[in-house]
């Protein structure tokens, strides 16, 4: 692994260089077990922990077969799937594993007794398979998590309804939080050059989920004027939803926890902000009963926010504890966009509130590679900045994945895997020191709300 990582380090390094560079017979990799499974039964989520579930161990490297490419990973970051993947829950992703390996041969790699998590990178390409033509050794790429086999034509129209789509790194095992990564070629995109590793391992999966959610047409379709509302705004999802709002020409209203999280919604270019716990917005009085006047009340502190005006789009992914406000706050026609319930999946609204208006809902789930291009695009061109608050080592992802899991974090959460140290990695110096306030504010932002 010296000789990769004296590679990867060295500006001089030419494409025959790396394809020259002899590979090692393992790597280290953060994983879950299967032998631990059971560890945490019969505890609550909250007391789950991932510093006990998450090894870094030894894992032999998986050659590229046709269609795919092994990189080098310089860093990575935690998601929350890197959460449910160490806690275990909804269920074990082993059986995600098992079913991958019963699709081909190729596939039979992946049912392991070990799951190496992450589904974000920043990297170089070390080796390609058969069938790779755009990608040579030696390219520095980050990586999207859309994994998908396109043999079925349900998903040549928007390759995120493939019915063989999943996650890498969450129902795919040799994911990014690991020295190397095995992943699809037409996963890899540019990394952009005035960001370092672990900047660029940052906005992958958030950034490309909250394109889909709020620009794209098979999302809410965000134009200029648009009010959008927006959950947890300061944090790893929200956190690029307001930076597209702002980018889009649209008017963000932030929906914060505290005043150090709106603080860090103003540092990138808000204005409308409510701190719901200091307005002490309730929307249910009890476990199964919802208030419709704290609704009302929070519609109206809206239009003071935007002139009197409804939001045309909720940006919706906090679930049961929200979604009835979000529903009604919505203006006649408008859209709530969906794309996690992490309060809870059983959602309840008062229905009137959708057909008598017209509004819409609709169901978000990652990205297509299209999509996810475009929102790297942004990246690149510096309209969208990474949201990175703490960067670990990878024999401290488990840490990582604790801080995630208990919410002591903002925006994202970032790990170093071959990378030495932070910093690295960056090319265009021009463009990054016209930047690099916009990349760095966030940062101090988060580091005094922690």
């Amino acid at each position: 692994m010296d000789e990769i990582i004296s590679a990867l380090l060295c500006e001089d390094a030419t494409p025959r260089d790396f394809a020259e560079l002899r590979l090692p017979e393992s790597y280290r990799g953060s994983v879950v077990r299967k032998e631990d499974t059971g560890m945490f039964e019969g505890m609550a989520s909250v007391d789950k922990d991932p510093r006990k579930s998450l090894r870094v161990q030894d894992i032999p490297v998986p050659l590229p077969s046709a269609g795919e490419a092994l990189v080098a990973v310089m860093a990575s970051s935690v998601n929350y799937n890197t959460v449910w993947s160490s806690i275990f829950e909804p269920l074990p992703t082993f059986g995600f594993l098992e079913r991958y390996a019963r699709l081909s041969p190729a596939t039979a790699r992946h049912d392991q007794p070990y799951h190496v998590l992450g589904s974000d990178l920043a990297g170089v390409v070390l080796r390609t398979g058969p069938g790779v033509n755009r990608w040579k050794p030696g390219d520095r790429v980050v990586a999207h998590c859309l994994s998908v086999e396109l043999e079925s034509a349900d998903g040549h129209d928007d390759t995120m309804l493939d019915p063989e789509q999943r996650i890498w790194g969450f129902e795919t095992n040799f994911g990014g939080l690991a020295q190397l990564a095995l992943v699809k070629s037409n996963q890899l995109m540019p990394k952009a050059e005035h960001l370092s590793w672990e900047e660029a391992a940052a906005p992958g999966l958030v950034n490309s989920t909250a394109y889909r959610q709020l620009v794209s047409r098979n999302g809410a379709g965000m134009k200029q004027g648009d009010n959008v509302l927006i959950w947890g705004a300061s944090g790893g999802l929200g956190s690029y939803a307001t930076q597209l709002a702002l980018a889009g020409g649209a008017t963000p209203v932030c929906v914060v926890s505290s005043p150090e999280k709106a603080d860090i919604c103003r540092a990138m270019g808000a204005e409308a902000i409510i701190d719901r716990t200091a307005e002490g917005y309730k929307f249910w009085k009890d476990e199964n009963t919802q208030d419709p006047k704290e609704w009302k009340r929070f519609g109206k502190r809206i239009r003071e926010l935007t002139g009197g005006e409804d939001v045309d789009i909720v940006f919706e992914h906090p679930g049961r504890e929200t979604f009835g406000a979000s529903v009604f706050v919505t203006r006649k026609g408008g859209t709530i966009t969906t794309c996690a319930s992490t309060s809870g999946y059983l959602h309840e609204y008062d229905n009137r509130y959708l057909w008598m208006s017209l509004k819409r809902i609709v169901g978000s789930h990652f990205a297509n590679y299209r999509e996810a291009w475009e929102a790297n695009r942004l990246i690149a061109k510096g309209r969208i900045h990474p949201t990175l608050s703490k960067v670990y080592s990878l024999e401290d992802t488990g840490q990582a994945a604790y801080e995630v899991h208990r919410n002591l974090h903002q925006g994202k959460v970032g790990v170093l895997a071959l990378a030495p140290r932070e910093g690295l990695g960056v090319r265009d110096e021009e463009m990054r020191d016209r930047h690099v306030h916009a990349i760095n504010r966030f940062r101090e932002r988060a580091a005094q709300t922690s």
